[in-house]
């Protein structure tokens, strides 16, 4: 019983110790962990299952646009892409549709990508 409970200490001091950029890149590794399992759902045909991930996923989005601080540019561009793949999202939940989950992993991904080469670039610059 002692490993689940280290686990969970090590995941717990992993996000406390972790700079805003970890914490939005986490975010993202977690919304594509979500959809993944929703998409594997539908194909088990197990709609709560794929509901549940789906509903996650939302919740991470709008997460996402909540914490957007719109005195700089770029962050409309995020809340356009944020507001798309909520749109989708909703329709892959009412549809049940696995082709709306794989689009809306793959810009997942690709944001994420994205991310993690601004953290990068940072980095290098020691900005972060």
């Amino acid at each position: 019983m002692a490993l689940p409970n280290a686990y969970a200490q090590y995941q717990n001091n992993k996000v406390m110790t972790a700079s805003p950029a970890e914490l939005t890149l986490m975010l993202y590794e977690g919304a594509i962990k979500f959809c993944n399992i929703a998409e594997m759902a539908l194909d088990q045909k197990d709609i709560p299952k794929a509901h549940t991930n789906i509903v996650k996923v939302e919740k991470i989005i709008d997460y996402l646009r909540q914490t957007l601080d719109m005195k700089y540019a770029v962050a409309q561009d995020f809340e356009n892409i944020y507001s798309y793949l909520s749109q989708r999202l909703v329709e892959a939940n009412i549809t049940k549709d696995k082709e709306i989950l794989e689009e809306v992993n793959m810009h997942l991904r690709s944001v994420r990508d994205t991310w993690k080469e601004v953290m990068r670039i940072n980095r290098e610059k020691g900005l972060i």
